[in-house]
């Protein structure tokens, strides 16, 4: 842990620009719910890096580096190359209800994204594609939002819609031939979908530099993944609790 956070300081260090760079670290949990039948929720430790000095950026769990943009007092936009963990996954022993079928593991997704911002409001478009070729496909998500503060606590909601392809929706939600024949299922393959969802980041601050960050967000899956006989919910539930440090270099 310790060197993890000298070499991302050096990260920091190396990006950074002449006037003071605003870093917030801390860690915390992670749960999802998975929309398969019978199976039991992801809950995982999560580390939380929010950092951007217009070179360099890492956003929870995402990171990217910009390599065109502008940034004004009142707005700001730029391209990026960007990089995120995807965590869907399944094993067959995971339900009896899976059994017979192939292991659908989670992934890394990179790709190019396109963010701005005016005033409070955001929006940001990414085209991701699977660096371990786990779907080898890729998807395209789109989220947009604004920031406002209700006392002391500090919100951020958005609406996301994302764009799949068939070949993501058939890795994890599709029955191939081959599990047809040693599963319950019949073959089931999909076309290309929308999954929309709602989000939002709560933040309350103890003091100036710690806070307590909360993530809650709900996604609507597409028809093609509702309409898969291994599918027993139609939305995924997901949230973060957390405990963040800010401070500036």
């Amino acid at each position: 842990m310790k060197l993890f956070l000298v070499i991302l300081l050096l990260c920091f260090s190396l990006f950074a620009q002449e006037k003071k760079q605003k870093v917030t670290i801390g860690g915390g949990v992670y749960s999802q719910t998975q929309p398969y039948k019978n199976t039991d929720p992801l809950v995982l430790p999560t580390p939380v890096i929010f950092f951007d000095n217009s070179l360099f950026y890492i956003r929870w769990s995402r990171a990217g580096i910009y390599f065109l943009g502008d940034k004004k007092d009142d707005y700001s936009w730029g391209f990026s190359l960007t990089v995120q963990p995807r965590t869907f996954c399944y094993k067959s022993s995971d339900s009896k209800y899976l059994y017979g079928l192939d292991e659908k593991k989670s992934t890394w997704e990179g790709g190019l994204a396109f963010s701005a911002t005016m005033d409070k409001a955001y929006i940001e478009v990414m085209a991701l594609t699977d660096i371990l070729d786990r779907y080898q496909s890729w998807v395209l998500k789109t989220e947009a939002g604004y920031d406002f503060k209700i006392g002391d606590f500090s919100l951020y909601p958005s609406m996301i819609v994302v764009y799949q392809s068939s070949e993501f929706l058939d890795y994890y939600y599709g029955i191939s031939k081959k599990e047809a024949t040693r599963s319950i299922y019949n073959e089931y393959s999909t076309h290309n979908g929308f999954q929309i969802g709602v989000q939002t980041y709560i933040k309350y601050p103890f003091n100036d530099s710690v806070s307590a960050l909360i993530n809650l967000r709900a996604d609507r899956l597409s028809n093609e993944a509702t309409d898969s006989p291994i599918v027993n919910d139609d939305y995924i539930f997901s949230g973060m609790a957390s405990l963040i440090y800010t401070f500036e270099y």
